[in-house]
């Protein structure tokens, strides 16, 4: 009888359980052109972060922090998410100080950081745009909640420009009965800058329901997408050495592509190509500089928003119940920075 004796470093790889992955992983990368495959890999997985979550939306990525923060709007809650720690709540009541119940989205959406790092959120149920200090201890205050003596409907979505410049977009969503609440006091949904001196002016008024935001990364494009249903389109707009608007012209109209119910343009990016990566029909929706669909990623639900985080390459966006990762090839940009 022989016997044969093997290291056990060998022997090892054999008898330990295979490792599984760290994160789930859903849906599928829809390439159009085969340019989409120079912006994210073939095979590149969808990881799920988070889940559970009641509506999840407005997602930032904070590099101080090496954390994602997002929104769960009906559940008025503000989450942080990291690789070492998990979910856990950032902020609880957030988005409406007021008497509940109010609205389906009473709490914040949209979140960013403006020039010195600290925290912006446009707040549904409060109809204002806060700010929470990062850098200094203290609560949060209220940058703006009306224009020309009337209240805002509920802002959506806000970015920061290098120049001091905020700007915001302003939909009834976060209204009770939305643009049929009598509490609406806006004659429309309008896209707002607020300059470094604290004025604010009306920028865009031809849009009927203007939502998500994004700068080029020159900062000299302003980004919107239009989630209304009859025109769901991404516009762009000029942004003028004095932080105002020019004339806007269509940049991508999403329409052809309709896929799911209740999918319309939401919030979107761009990478430092000049690529927009946008969600809306059929998932995030990829889109060149010169406007040509290049590929869509497909998690089976509605995506509501998108943010740069890790590296500047990994792309986090938030749809309904989940939060989702992509790694991309390119580099992400928050606009003028």
């Amino acid at each position: 009888m022989r016997f044969f004796c093997f290291p056990l470093g060998l022997l090892l790889p054999l008898l330990a359980p295979a490792q599984t992955p760290r994160f789930t992983t859903t849906g599928q990368l829809r390439p159009v052109t085969p340019a989409f495959h120079q912006l994210i890999a073939p095979g590149t997985p969808i990881e799920i972060v988070a889940s559970g979550l009641a509506h999840s939306e407005g997602p930032l990525w904070v590099p101080d922090s090496t954390m994602l923060l997002f929104s769960d709007s009906p559940t008025r809650t503000v989450y942080r998410w990291s690789e070492k720690a998990g979910l856990s709540k950032f902020l609880e009541g957030s988005g409406f100080s007021g008497r509940m119940p109010y609205g389906k989205e009473p709490g914040t959406n949209g979140l960013a950081l403006d020039l010195q790092g600290n925290l912006l959120l446009a707040e549904h149920g409060d109809r204002r745009v806060a700010l929470l200090p990062f850098t200094q201890p203290g609560g949060k205050r209220t940058l703006t909640d009306a224009f020309e003596g009337r209240r805002y409907n509920s802002p959506n979505d806000v970015v920061a420009h290098p120049n001091g410049s905020l700007y915001f977009t302003d939909p009834p969503y976060g209204l009770p009965q939305q643009g049929q609440s009598p509490l609406r006091e806006q004659p429309g949904s309008y896209v707002y800058r607020r300059g470094a001196s604290g004025a604010v002016s009306r920028e865009v008024t031809d849009l009927t329901l203007p939502n998500g935001l994004a700068l080029s990364a020159d900062g000299s494009q302003l980004f919107v997408a239009q989630s209304d249903s009859m025109r769901p389109v991404i516009m762009v707009y000029p942004v003028r050495s004095s932080g105002k608007l020019g004339p806007g012209k269509l940049f991508f109209d999403m329409q052809p592509l309709a896929r799911r119910p209740k999918e319309v343009p939401d919030g979107l990016k761009l990478d430092r190509a000049g690529n927009v990566w946008a969600s809306g029909h059929g998932g995030l929706v990829v889109i060149s500089p010169q406007g040509q669909h290049l590929g869509t990623v497909d998690v089976g639900q509605v995506i509501s928003n998108c943010a740069w985080g890790d590296d500047g390459r990994t792309l986090y966006f938030t749809a309904g119940s989940l939060v989702c990762r992509v790694k991309t090839l390119v580099q992400g940009t928050t606009g003028g920075r």
